[in-house]
């Protein structure tokens, strides 16, 4: 059972948050020289739940609207699978994913209280938008830019925990791994075209059509380390930050997977799998980087 509610979660994306607290929490120790323990704990396991949150509940919502019976999974894409093999109830789902956002906002809350109005603007928006995601933001065509927000958000928000102020490295870099993981939900819904588009779906591939984005997504990439390298200019990033670049190889491999196929699920994973390293490799280097 703790296997099937592992795969439920998602357990190997969470790794997106963890980069996002890392980094915050990275910049807090380069300004100031120092982090509270307790916060950072209590931090991760606050952002820990609403990842949760959110990707419960889209399972939840993605199997209610018939769509993740259309799609062909794959490690990356395609929903976790335990609706529809009937691994887990919709009504189980649901209910966890109602109780890792509660769970989540609790948390929240209490650095609202002991930081004040920052902290319940970011929260407010995460509540919100976790529970909108899968319905409402989606269908707008808004999924990517949401988790690039989300992403600069945790950034901030973790730093503002630390620091009670406000610094614009941390929203500089928040930018940085906010785009991160919108590159990997971008490439990840190439597989789900087809299946997102006949439920309504509205993601940025769809939008922008297979061919277009699939030129598009070096973009994202290029994107990401052009600030990584601005950053030092502007003191946003250090020159040790250089060392992200490191994760090139495997953007490259992605960008070249991608070329070659934006149809057939089976052909994406290799373009998926590099795309997933590429972020989480760029992302946890950033953080390193800003601490030596």
């Amino acid at each position: 059972m703790l296997s099937s509610w592992l795969r439920a979660i998602r357990i190997r994306f969470l790794l997106a948050s963890v980069i996002a607290v890392s980094n915050g929490l990275a910049i807090a120790y380069w300004k100031f020289g120092y982090i509270d323990p307790l916060y950072a704990v209590l931090t991760y396991l606050g952002v820990g739940f609403l990842h949760a949150s959110v990707d419960l509940l889209n399972d939840y919502w993605d199997h209610k609207r018939g769509i993740d019976s259309a799609t062909t999974r794959t490690k990356f894409s395609g929903g976790t699978g335990v609706l529809p093999e009937n691994i887990l109830t919709p009504k189980a789902v649901y209910t966890a994913g109602m109780i890792f956002l509660i769970l989540g906002a609790a948390i929240g809350a209490y650095f609202v209280a002991i930081r004040g109005v920052a902290i319940a603007v970011i929260l407010g928006f995460a509540v919100v938008a976790i529970y909108f995601y899968s319905t409402s933001i989606v269908n707008a065509g808004l999924g990517e830019l949401f988790v690039a927000i989300k992403g600069a958000m945790i950034v901030l928000g973790t730093f503002y925990v630390q620091t009670a102020a406000i610094d614009m490295a941390a929203i500089f870099v928040g930018a940085i791994v906010g785009l991160l993981s919108a590159t990997v939900l971008f490439i990840n819904s190439f597989p789900d075209y087809e299946a997102d588009r006949s439920k309504g779906r509205r993601t940025l591939v769809i939008i922008m059509g297979r061919k277009i984005a699939a030129s598009a997504f070096p973009v994202f990439i290029i994107a990401a380390y052009a600030m990584i390298v601005a950053g030092i200019f502007f003191g946003f990033t250090k020159a040790y930050s250089l060392v992200s670049l490191a994760s090139l190889p495997f953007a490259v491999k992605a960008i070249m997977a991608l070329r070659k196929d934006q149809e057939s699920a089976e052909r994406l994973v290799p373009a998926m799998s590099c795309t997933v390293t590429y972020s989480r490799i760029t992302g946890f280097l950033l953080a390193a980087s800003l601490i030596f």
